[in-house]
């Protein structure tokens, strides 16, 4: 009971301080535009106190969900009379920028967090610092085929001697689309045998950058056994048996040392059974486990057990103003490209419509965060404040990039649409977001296997 109060509280106040931020940005540029602000609310109504100052009424109220403006003129129906202060009678440059404020404020609180966590909480893993042993090595992948195995330790890359993993993947990135001589050492049997090999860097993603890990050079993160922070329920891992606390020390016989490396062999294995050796306490035991095809976490389908491991091993850095500030726009740009992808892939197959997590997903999510501490907390207020303003600016009424979509055309058209329409249009809009708000809630529902399942 308190984990679930601990969850929804926390995802109040999460939530809040996106909205707030995502109303705080409309308020300013409206302001800045002349325009006549009302209402400025922390919370929805009923209104609880507050104060007014000049035409806006600054207020508290009762549900503690985010907050709202109200424009003079801005709410569809509103009556104009041609007073400059209203909405309607700026300027659509004017009423373009206020609409963009919204999610503009969203993605500046983003890169602050970020920005502010890298300064302060830099989390650096162990394993970038130290020599570069490889962790499991897809059959199909490109290192495989050069000769490159599991527990190699790679003594030259592309002519750097002894290289951490830091330096490899800042050698993959300079020599792209070339052909790279690379040293390693075996152990076979208790003896160390050098093997000379290459390894041509292709870009299999034909993006500006790509990673190691694209060619199957995974790095091995730690040297003990993987540890399971927590178990997905309904998901294969927790009907296979698996728990919190385990250790996974192999699958079919081979040892992982990172997510990344059971990732690998999950789709190496095609989802075909697979074998998990685990340590419980101090018993071994052998689960056998079938993945299941679904979103990977990262914003790409694949082959997945339904797990959260532990942390590998890390120390603290804390970066320079300039260098946070480098950090925090390159995590925000990733993470941008992984909604975005989602996106598409959402409209190309509807069916992953389903992974979309809504509010119990979301509250989930955001307690386990709480649990973790507030650098995990941080990362998930960043990515929500990024999803707030990349879905605000989507081209669909109601939501700001909807009432962008109308300016523009009527920038065009050089008159405004007939008012009728657009409320008929906002009306539809509505009624598509409540009924897709009510398909995520049951879907999340689902998730937590509160409904029954029928089967013939």
């Amino acid at each position: 009971m308190t984990s679930a109060l601990t969850a929804i509280v926390s995802m109040l106040i999460v939530l809040g301080i996106m909205v707030l931020v995502h109303e705080f940005g409309h308020f300013l540029v409206a302001k800045w535009c002349g325009v006549r602000v009302e209402v400025f609310s922390i919370g929805f109504p009923p209104r609880l106190f507050g104060f007014r100052r000049g035409d806006t009424d600054y207020r508290i109220s009762l549900l503690p969900l985010g907050g709202y403006v109200k424009m003079a003129g801005g709410e569809p129906g509103d009556p104009c009379t041609g007073d400059p202060g209203e909405l309607t009678s700026r300027p659509r440059w004017q009423r373009i920028l206020i609409s963009l404020a919204g999610p503009g404020a969203n993605f500046v609180l983003a890169f602050l967090l970020m920005a502010g966590l890298y300064m302060t909480h830099n989390q650096v893993p162990n394993y970038l610092a130290g020599a570069a042993v490889t962790d499991v090595i897809p059959h199909d992948s490109a290192a495989w085929k050069a000769g490159i195995r599991p527990g190699d330790k790679i003594l030259d890359f592309a002519s750097r001697k002894n290289p951490n993993w830091e330096q490899i993947e800042d050698q993959t990135i300079a020599n792209a689309n070339a052909n790279v001589p690379i040293t390693i050492e075996r152990t076979v049997d208790g003896r160390q045998q050098i093997i000379q090999t290459s390894l041509f860097l292709a870009n299999p993603k034909h993006s500006d950058t790509f990673e190691i890990e694209d060619l199957g050079v995974l790095p091995r993160m730690q040297d003990t056994p993987l540890g399971v922070r927590d178990v997905i329920s309904g998901d294969p891992a927790a009907k296979a048996g698996l728990k919190a606390g385990d250790k996974i020390v192999s699958i079919n016989g081979q040892s992982v040392y990172s997510v990344q490396a059971v990732s690998a062999w999950l789709q190496q294995s095609d989802g075909k059974p697979v074998t998990l050796d685990i340590l419980r306490g101090s018993k071994l035991l052998t689960i056998t486990v079938k993945p299941t095809w679904a979103d990977n976490g990262a914003g790409a389908m694949g082959y997945r057990l339904g797990f959260y491991t532990t942390q590998p091993p890390y120390h603290i850095e804390h970066l320079s103003l300039p260098k946070a500030m480098k950090s925090s726009l390159k995590s925000n740009i990733r993470y941008s490209g992984l909604i975005l992808e989602m996106l598409r892939r959402m409209v190309s197959k509807p069916s992953n419509v389903k992974e979309i997590s809504g509010p119990i997903g979301i509250a989930h999510a955001t307690g386990m965060a709480v649990s973790m501490g507030w650098k995990p907390l941080i990362d998930l207020m960043a990515g929500i404040s990024l999803n707030l303003g990349i879905l605000n600016l989507l081209p669909f009424p109601i939501l700001d990039g909807g009432t962008i979509m109308f300016l523009l055309v009527e920038s065009m058209l050089r008159r405004d649409l007939n008012q009728d329409f657009k409320e008929r249009m906002y009306q539809v809009a509505f009624v598509v977001i409540v009924l897709f708000f009510v398909f995520v809630m049951v879907n999340d529902v689902a998730k937590l296997n509160i409904l029954p399942k029928l089967r013939l």
